[in-house]
This record gives structure tokens, C-alpha cells and sequence, in this order.
């Protein structure tokens, strides 16, 4: 007999989420002679990157419930928490349709837009957040290839040197601000629950709405995500820099790689500070499974890796993106350097079935409706994160495009509330897909427990 689940207590933890001039002995030759239509000082470098980039910025506007106004806080994240409309901006990452954003600007969302850079409207999805990081990928289907922002580095930043940023500040879509790098490897807290390290602050003007949005260095090339502002003050605003956004974005699409596995892992080398102000990121093996996909593709720990499928790679991002909307038994074609030397291989992507999965997709209705494999785990772990949590479900697979999926749970989370009853058991989950109330709460409130934190967000039952 199946037991009614208990009333869920809980207490969530979440927050409403150049080179050099050469030093010249006599006098500097003339250039040559150009056109007066064909020079113009009013088009300067910025003006130059805005032309760069702009296409690969969008604006996100979306419908939320109410959250309130901390006025206490010293930082406010953007967009403002207590608008029902909210707003905020985002960096295409991949032709496909592929979005990074602060994981803030979607959080408990009910409905998402994105705005192209020529005007179109998009209803656009989460498919990935890193709350963490405080990052989110989203998906639009264009129907079209979209352009991509060109991908830099921080690991060079110079305290002063030029940087652009542009958002949907306040609403006024693709707003520039310029400003310098006024100081880098901030750490910076919200609040108890949220802070950030080692982010880069700038007096760039940053406003509500612009967060998510790209910090642009003068050679036009992505170097930062704003996330925050100092409430009350002029000029500061914070970003998190480009190699850290890197690898959580990286870590985002890996995730939805559904049941399939590269059985390897890379990092990104990058090597910077040259007195040209050039800069190279190479991708290594850093470990092959055993047995593994890589592993049989004859992949080794060290190679470099240049090119996956048809995507060049300079970054982890490029490498997950080879492998982006793949599946288990796809062969994709890799390109790696060994000593220098230049081999071709190809990784036949294997599947990885979830130890837990004692159902088969037709008769799992949780799979059905929610599109989530669960096993339920012990109190211990997840009581010290809540001494009022007696247990939880252990999400072992997630259906990408399943309800849960899109609601941005993700495998490894632990599911401790539905609603407001408490999930221990399968039964539970069963309790609530059944309920003959459930028309009055779907969508329905989750509660789960991540990285040691409990969050919370809304998903919809099929």
C-alpha cells in the first residue's frame, strides 16, 4: 500500500539566482595615401567590436513570480529580483542555438524570449544550469545558424586596458558601455548563501538587465560575463571571467550528452602574456578511461586535441560542441597532435546505462511524465545540509527534453521535495503524478539538493 509522503519542511538555500607601440629612433615613415572615403576617425576600435559582435548578443526577457526586495543586500545581482517581467541579456555560444547567461537571469522562470540582434523573437528553453557558477545554458531553434561571440581569455587581463560591455540594460536592448579593467581576482559575496570568486570588476557601466551579457577587450574577443553591480555606487560592476565561464559551459554541454560517454577528460592550456598581446589555448588529454570510447580510439593522455566532428578546437567548449546533439553509437571524427604530428582518429560514442534503472521506459511513469530515473539515498545524505530532511531521491538519468530536464534538473542532483510533500520513495513521486489535485499545482514546485545546497524551481508534469 502506498504511503501518503509527508508534508515537506525545508529551509531552501537559494538566492533569487594592444600591442605595444615600437620604440622608434628617427622619424616614423608616412602611410601610404588613402582614399578619403575610405578613412573615417569617427570608426574607432570600439566601434569596430560592437560590428564584431553585436549579432552574438541577445536580449532575454522573461515572466517570473514575484521574489520581494532585499534592501539590506550590498550587491544586487541583475535583473532585479522583485520584477514579475524580468530581463537580461545573453552570449551565443554555438551556431545551433546554444546560449550562455547567468544562471540568475532564468531561475524560476515560467516562460523565456530572446531577442536577436535584427529584431527576431525566439521562445528559447534551459537545458543546463551550473548554479555554482551562476551560469545557465539555454537552447532557441533558429532555423538558421546563429552567430557565435569570438572566445578570449583572462588569463592576461591588464589592470586599465580597454573593455566593452554589452546588454539589455534596464531594457534598452543593446546597450555599450566602455570602460578599463579596474581590478581582477575579486572575491565578492551577495549574501550568506551566494558569493563569487576571482571576478573581474570594471567601471564599464553595468545596470539591471545586463547580466549575462559578454565583457568585450578591444580586440573584440569575449573575456568576461557580467553578473554583478555594487548597489549605490558608480562604476562597479563585476564579471566572471571567460576561462572559468569556459569550463562550466563546457562541463553544461557535456551533460547533455544522454547516456553516452567520450570516457576522457581535457584541459584548457592557455598561453598568454606574449609581448604582441597574442595569446593560444590548446586542449589536452588530461585522462582516458580505461576500455573507454577514447580509449579505443587510441587517444592518449597529452595529445592535442584541433578538431572534433566539424568544429575546430581551441577550448573544452569546442570539444563539447563537436560532440553536441550526438548519441550513444555515433562516430565522430577527432583530430589530435601527438609529439607535434598531426593524427586523425574517430570516437564512437558509447552508452552509459544508470545503475539504477530497473524500469523500462514504458513502464516507468516517472520516466513518462517527468523524465527522471530515481534511487532513493539515506537521511545522512542530505541531513547536514537540513536536519528537517529525512532522505531524498538520487537522480541517476535525466531525459533532456523531459520535463526535468528542461526545468534544469540535472543527474546527481538529489530530489527531496515535490510540491509540498516530501520525496523519500518512489511511491512518493507516484503519490503526486497521481493526485487528483495535481491540475491545481502543475506546474509544481522541486526541491533539490546540489553541491551541498538546497534549490528549488518549478517543473511541469506530462
Amino acid at each position: 500500500m502506498r504511503t501518503h509522503p509527508t508534508l515537506l519542511a525545508i529551509l531552501v538555500l537559494t538566492a533569487p539566482l594592444a600591442a605595444a607601440e615600437p620604440v622608434l629612433t628617427g622619424p616614423a615613415p608616412l602611410p601610404p595615401p588613402v582614399a578619403a572615403r575610405d578613412w573615417n576617425p569617427r570608426n574607432t576600435p570600439v566601434v569596430e567590436v560592437v560590428k564584431r559582435v553585436r549579432n552574438a548578443v541577445v536580449n532575454i526577457h522573461s515572466e517570473r513570480t514575484a521574489l520581494g526586495n532585499n534592501t539590506e543586500e550590498l550587491l544586487a545581482l541583475v535583473p532585479s529580483q522583485n520584477r514579475i517581467n524580468g530581463m537580461g541579456t545573453g552570449i551565443i555560444i554555438d551556431p545551433r542555438g546554444y546560449i550562455l547567461t547567468n544562471q540568475h537571469v532564468v531561475e524560476e522562470v515560467n516562460s523565456l524570449r530572446i531577442h536577436l540582434a535584427d529584431g527576431t523573437t525566439l521562445p528559447a528553453r534551459v537545458v543546463a544550469h551550473d548554479h555554482e557558477a551562476d551560469l545557465a545554458l539555454l537552447k532557441v531553434d533558429a532555423g538558421q545558424p546563429l552567430a557565435v561571440v569570438p572566445i578570449g581569455t583572462s588569463s592576461d587581463l591588464m589592470v586599465g586596458e580597454t573593455v566593452i560591455a554589452i546588454g539589455n540594460a534596464y531594457g534598452y536592448e543593446n546597450t555599450v558601455s566602455v570602460g578599463v579593467v579596474s581590478a581582477i581576482g575579486r572575491d565578492v559575496a551577495l549574501n550568506k548563501e551566494i558569493s563569487y570568486k576571482a571576478l573581474i570588476q570594471t567601471d564599464a557601466s553595468i545596470n539591471p538587465g545586463n547580466s549575462g551579457g559578454p565583457l568585450i577587450n578591444i580586440n573584440g574577443e569575449l573575456i568576461g560575463v557580467n553578473v554583478a553591480i555594487r548597489a549605490g555606487a558608480q562604476g562597479i560592476g563585476f564579471a566572471i571571467p571567460v576561462d572559468a565561464a569556459i569550463k562550466s559551459a563546457a562541463a553544461m554541454m557535456d551533460s547533455r550528452l544522454d547516456g553516452a560517454s567520450l570516457g576522457l577528460a581535457v584541459k584548457d592550456d592557455v598561453q598568454a602574456g606574449r609581448d604582441d598581446g597574442t595569446w593560444r589555448r590548446n586542449v589536452v588529454i588530461d585522462r582516458v578511461e580505461s576500455g573507454g570510447a577514447a580509449n579505443k580510439a587510441g587517444l592518449q593522455r597529452g595529445d592535442v586535441v584541433t578538431r572534433a566532428g566539424d568544429v575546430a578546437v581551441n577550448s573544452s567548449l569546442d570539444l563539447q560542441r563537436g560532440f553536441l546533439e550526438h548519441v550513444a553509437g555515433d562516430r565522430v571524427p577527432l583530430v589530435v597532435k601527438r609529439n607535434g604530428v598531426e593524427q586523425k582518429t574517430e570516437l564512437v560514442l558509447e552508452a552509459v546505462r544508470p545503475a539504477a534503472a530497473t524500469a523500462s521506459t514504458a513502464d516507468d511513469p516517472v520516466w513518462q511524465r517527468l523524465g527522471l530515473r530515481l534511487r532513493s539515498v539515506a537521511a545522512d545524505s542530505v541531513g547536514h545540509n537540513n536536519p528537517q530532511l529525512h532522505g531524498g531521491l538520487s537522480v541517476t538519468d535525466v531525459r533532456s527534453d523531459g520535463p526535468a530536464g528542461k526545468a534544469g534538473i540535472q543527474r546527481g542532483d538529489i530530489l527531496v521535495g515535490l510540491h509540498q510533500w516530501e520525496m523519500l520513495t518512489q511511491d512518493n513521486v507516484l503519490f503526486v503524478l497521481n493526485n487528483p489535485d495535481l491540475a491545481t499545482f502543475n506546474p509544481m514546485q522541486f526541491y533539490i539538493v546540489r553541491n551541498g545546497k538546497v534549490h528549488h524551481g518549478t517543473v511541469t508534469a506530462e
